[in-house]
């Protein structure tokens, strides 16, 4: 097994995976490659993140695991703590429960409350009360009301919290109540150090010592070692797909142009991904190539740069520059440990001899 690097992490089960038990491969690759960090996307089909999270804790033996994300709303708060705290034993502390706040138009579809930054705080404090064993009798807060709540008053685990942010109230609660963030895809280099900030200022004017929150960039690498149609949707079509979901976010974050947002949308080829079914992603493997060359076509040179591509070396400096930036670890995102395993032994050249994360 290669030496671990901690900062660096990945998503198993990248994209709209149809095989979870793809992940045993991925598991093990990652741990010798020397990958740190494992995180775990939730999709309500075949990638539920409680029933991936403890394949990947079974088949794991040194990499940490990260949901990246899961939503409150979606399991009594019991079943969530429950879950977490067994992941916990069962990795010997590998597991960090990380939330996020889903996708509007979806938790309206299924019936769920959207959520709140009040909720997700609340649910921080409430989940290291029930980890240190308390018993809460007459909850009635932002999460709703529940008589009494508890898992074990012997308890008292030091269970991870992370979260998944995008703007700043997020990246501000980030900082005053987890342990971890995970930022989008897609962001620009200033972009990155701003939130890295907004997320350590938040932390320090909380009380809390800013380095023991840890902020992991996402960052889409793809290199050139991969044929042009995967690199076209990679790149292409994952950045298409979120300006479909969350287009105003993603531009305001990033302070890009809002009408180049406009053109994309008003786009012929792009309004005919909007069915009588409702939405069709646009990174969906069953787009034809001639699509994706067409959006190609709509998207700045400078929204795409925002990724790791090229060569290996080239690949490698991208990553570091995260770090540098004010990162404390980088997820390659988008991409198999085996996609990756030509750029790593290029980026442990140019690796900071300071490694941020623990």
């Amino acid at each position: 097994m290669t030496d671990r690097m901690p900062e660096i992490g990945f998503y198993t089960l990248a994209g709209q995976a149809n095989w979870p038990r793809d992940l045993i491969t991925e598991i093990r690759d990652a741990e010798r490659l020397g990958i740190g960090e494992c995180f775990i996307s939730e999709r309500f089909s075949t990638k539920e993140a409680a029933t991936v999270s403890g394949a990947v804790g079974a088949v794991s033996e040194q990499i940490e695991i990260t949901t990246a994300a899961t939503n409150h709303n979606t399991r009594h708060p019991i079943v969530t703590a429950a879950f977490a705290t067994t992941m916990h034993r069962l990795t010997a502390g590998r597991f960090t429960l990380g939330i996020g706040r889903g996708v509007a138009p979806l938790q309206n579809a299924f019936g769920l409350s959207e959520i709140t930054t009040a909720q997700m705080e609340d649910f921080a404090h409430l989940m290291r009360r029930l980890f240190r064993g308390e018993t809460i009798v007459g909850y009635d807060g932002p999460l709703g009301r529940y008589p009494a709540l508890r898992l074990d008053p012997d308890f008292d685990e030091a269970v991870r919290l992370g979260v998944v942010a995008f703007g700043p109230r997020t990246l501000a609660l980030a900082g005053r109540a987890f342990d971890k963030v995970i930022l989008h895809t897609f962001f620009a280099d200033e972009t990155l150090a701003r939130c890295v900030t907004t997320v350590k200022d938040a932390a320090e004017a909380a009380g809390r010592d800013p380095s023991s929150v840890k902020v992991w960039s996402c960052l889409a690498t793809i290199g050139d070692h991969l044929d042009e149609e995967t690199r076209l949707r990679k790149t292409v079509g994952r950045l298409a797909t979120y300006l479909q979901g969350y287009g105003d976010l993603m531009v305001a974050t990033n302070r890009w142009d809002p009408l180049v947002l406009k053109r994309f949308r008003d786009d012929p080829v792009v309004r005919e991904f909007h069915t009588a079914a409702g939405l069709r992603v646009i990174d969906s493997p069953a787009t034809p190539v001639e699509q994706l060359e067409h959006i190609a076509g709509l998207l700045p040179a400078e929204w795409l740069a925002a990724a790791a591509t090229g060569t290996p070396q080239q690949c490698a400096a991208t990553i570091r520059r995260q770090l540098d930036l004010g990162a404390d670890g980088v997820i390659l995102h988008g991409a198999s440990p085996a996609e990756l395993e030509p750029i790593l032994p290029a980026y442990r050249d140019v690796r900071p001899e300071e490694r941020p994360c623990p």
